[in-house]
């Protein structure tokens, strides 16, 4: 979808009367700016990550058992899942960026309600921090293909290992942040404070939004006409390989700027666009997808300390498994894109980055001694998986509000049956008195799913 603001230069016609030259696209964003979404997305998973390593000092804490805990965990993803379909609304209302801006600091929010506001405030800072969570989940890979177009499996290979490197360095040090402030309220505490810092930083792009706007009215304080042929014009423009057809509804008067970031000033037909996504089977793929992937890495950050310490392992070996696991994602995101092209669509991208959690859920339940090694092939896996999930949003979407429309389905659907790991996991583990066997067969049983899933939403839609 096109954005355009503002008209250069004038032609005269055969009437006498001015004509405005067609619109120009709408200047990239400055480079600076548009790297903050990484910073953005470095805080869509500390909150969270940081709860595995403590989840045993809060059970003892609270009295919570492992269902009640895994309930706990469950919990940001049934955020998602609320949150996730309304982004939109928010979005159109008042743009991609205050949107994020506020999901920043509802998120920090979140994480000081969830440490100081007594039991019921675990339950409602959670529910706060998942969803400040959710609309970045769904804005950033949308702001992403808008700002990095020519360069967009690279731009998501860098967020989502800024996502990943997040939950590592969350996990690593969150049990050592607890002994240092005093408990697992402090080392929660304390990611609101990078929060802070980046809503602080995106306001800059706020200000210039508005900066854009504001010119962008003033300029067509002289416009007298906007024309289908200003925006045959403009689609002119763009590379004829990737040229949508148009679908031209002509009005006289002044085009109206709204100031929605994702808004377009022309609505541009797509061939898939006449069926609803609600309607295509590729929208079930790639929620179905992104649904496996999440319960799989989402189970594994809360209950892979505590899997880790029943193999014998002390909390500190545990934490660096749980690292391990998280931080490797950086590497497998950063090279999963050379596959996305395989046979012409994403079939292998996806199976390969299915495949390695099954190994590893049938290793920790077969032969648990060997922690460190699962951790290794899983991590592997759950980087690449969200890779794979987060391109696949993108390139089945064909346009900008169309791919925040997919988003929205896929992350909360697909959240809500993540959901089913953690809680799952630590029922089953309470059902049986603390033992790992039920649990890590369920897992690896979702591990086989994702791999049967990976083979449809992989394919070109």
């Amino acid at each position: 979808m096109t954005e355009m603001h503002g008209m250069n230069g004038e032609n005269e016609t055969t009437t006498g009367r001015t004509k405005p030259a067609a619109p120009t696209l709408t200047a990239p964003t400055p480079a600076l700016l548009a790297a903050l979404i990484f910073l953005v997305a470095l805080n869509l998973r500390p909150a969270i990550a940081a709860v595995g390593p403590v989840l045993v000092r809060i059970g003892s804490d609270l009295d919570w058992g492992e269902g009640t805990l895994g309930m706990l965990g469950a919990m940001p993803l049934w955020a998602f899942a609320a949150v996730s379909p309304l982004v939109r609304f928010v979005t159109a209302r008042i743009g991609a960026n205050r949107t994020i801006l506020a999901a920043l600091l509802v998120l920090s929010i979140g994480c000081v309600v969830r440490s100081f506001c007594g039991p019921a405030g675990v339950w409602l800072g959670t529910l706060a921090v998942g969803a400040g969570i959710a609309a970045g989940n769904v804005l950033v890979p949308v702001v992403a293909k808008r700002d990095y177009e020519k360069h967009l499996p690279l731009a998501v290979g860098a967020y989502s290992a800024c996502i990943t490197a997040g939950s590592a360095i969350a996990g690593l040090t969150s049990a050592s942040l607890a002994d240092w402030l005093g408990g697992w309220r402090g080392a929660l505490a304390a990611w609101a404070v990078p929060a802070v810092v980046v809503a602080g930083l995106w306001t800059a792009r706020v200000i210039r939004d508005r900066t854009d706007i504001e010119g962008a009215d003033h300029t067509t304080e002289h416009t007298t006409e906007f024309t289908a042929e200003h925006a045959t014009d403009a689609i002119s423009e763009q590379p004829a390989r990737t040229r949508p057809q148009i679908e031209v509804g002509v009005h006289q008067d002044t085009p109206q700027h709204t100031g929605h970031d994702t808004e377009a000033a022309i609505h541009v037909s797509h061939p898939s666009e006449g069926t609803p996504l609600w309607r295509r089977p590729m929208t079930w793929w790639v929620t179905m997808f992104m649904g496996l992937q999440s319960a799989a890495f989402y189970t594994m950050c809360n209950w892979l300390p505590a899997v880790a310490s029943a193999a014998g392992f002390d909390d500190a070996a545990a934490g660096v498994h749980l690292f391990v696991f998280q931080s490797l994602g950086i590497l497998s995101g950063l090279l999963i894109p050379a596959l996305m092209r395989v046979h012409g669509d994403q079939r292998c991208a996806a199976l390969v980055s299915s495949l390695p959690m099954v190994i590893a859920g049938t290793g920790w339940m077969l032969l648990p001694h060997l922690s460190l090694l699962w951790s290794v092939i899983g991590g592997m896996g759950q980087g690449a998986a969200l890779v794979v999930a987060l391109t696949l949003i993108s390139l089945r979407g064909s346009t900008p509000t169309e791919t925040v429309a997919l988003s929205g389905i896929a992350q909360s659907i697909g959240y809500l049956l993540a959901s089913v790991g953690p809680l799952a996991f630590g029922a089953l583990a309470e059902l049986t008195g603390g033992r790992w066997t039920a649990p890590l067969i369920l897992f690896t049983t979702l591990a086989v799913a994702q791999c049967g899933i990976a083979l449809l939403a992989g394919r070109d839609a």
